[in-house]
């Protein structure tokens, strides 16, 4: 892969030109991030940049693909230099530990929005799909799931939710600042069948499997690995909810044929993070999950993004 040896946007070039080596797939991912959307306006802009670069690396990691330059658009309703080096520092934070290069980038005036596209790389034919589940195989989800959602009830729900100083920073941290799985995701080629990043809450993104597969799964809600701060909430259900159906984990969510489950074992002492299997994949369409009675617990859901609020910031 030819790369620039840029770190920070050219914000007065919209086009780039690159090459792939021989052998090689290109992968691309875009997303867009929208103040008063995917997050709340007082967002320290260091968060904002991290958090831009995260969720795209966390969707070339779902494709087992390596990270290498990135375009970004931003549009702000007025120029505010301290504002814009706070959020290059956040994205290159994030970006020089995964080797990220920006070409190209391209500023305007308006609501406070950040679209960046990453672009990566793998073996050709070597890339993790939605659509490659078979019957019978297991599912596994990396870290835990649910920390983000947790972040936002307590922060912005009707409903007091009480949760300790400790645990606090740790779902904070969580929802600001993200891990894209990025090493996991290159260690599962040759293991895992398919896979996908939890960004809209885990049922839901597993039912893109599902549906992609034309198959279906079952998820067992006493498997699903919960923090120490969701743990510690007195309803174990409203535990589990938030585990299904929050939204912004930015986990893997990948299935495994039974006779590869030893050889992930192994490779996962290699992971940043443990893995937990919650599940397995069936003929029968839709996502099932079952409590500890084996009763259906909870219809397919998921994340509905962050809810626009009063607070103040440059949206």
């Amino acid at each position: 892969m030819k790369r620039s040896t840029d770190t920070h946007p050219k914000y007065d070039a919209n086009t780039a030109v690159t090459s792939l080596l021989l052998g090689m797939d290109l992968a691309v991912t875009v997303d867009t991030l929208v103040c008063g959307v995917h997050f709340p306006a007082d967002t320290d802009p260091a968060d904002i940049g991290y958090k831009a670069i995260a969720v795209n690396l966390s969707d070339l990691a779902a494709m087992s693909a390596v990270p290498n330059w990135a375009a970004v658009s931003l549009t702000l309703p007025e120029e505010d230099k301290g504002w814009m080096s706070e959020f290059h520092r956040g994205m290159d934070e994030l970006a020089r530990r995964h080797g990220i290069r920006f070409p190209l980038g391209e500023i305007g005036i308006g609501p406070l929005t950040i679209t960046l596209q990453l672009y990566g790389h793998l073996p050709h034919g070597h890339a993790l799909r939605r659509d490659a589940a078979c019957p019978g195989d297991l599912i596994f989800v990396t870290g835990t799931l649910g920390d983000a959602g947790l972040a936002l009830a307590a922060r912005f729900s009707t409903e007091k939710i009480h949760i300790s100083q400790k645990h606090g920073a740790f779902i904070g941290r969580r929802l600001a600042r993200p891990t894209p799985r990025v090493e996991e995701g290159i260690l599962l080629r040759g293991i895992a069948m398919a896979a996908i990043d939890i960004s809209d809450g885990f049922a839901a993104d597993l039912s893109h499997i599902t549906d992609a597969s034309g198959l279906g799964a079952i998820v067992e809600a006493e498997r699903l690995p919960l923090s120490p701060a969701l743990r510690e909430l007195p309803d174990r259900d409203r535990a589990w909810r938030f585990a299904l159906s929050s939204g912004d984990d930015y986990e893997l969510c990948f299935t495994v044929p039974p006779e590869r489950r030893e050889a992930l074992i192994k490779t996962a002492k290699r992971f940043s993070c443990p893995i937990t299997q919650v599940g397995h994949m069936v003929k029968r369409p839709g996502v099932q999950v079952l409590d500890r009675n084996g009763k259906p617990f909870l219809q397919e859901g998921g994340y509905q993004h962050f809810a626009e609020t009063d607070s103040e910031g440059p949206c």
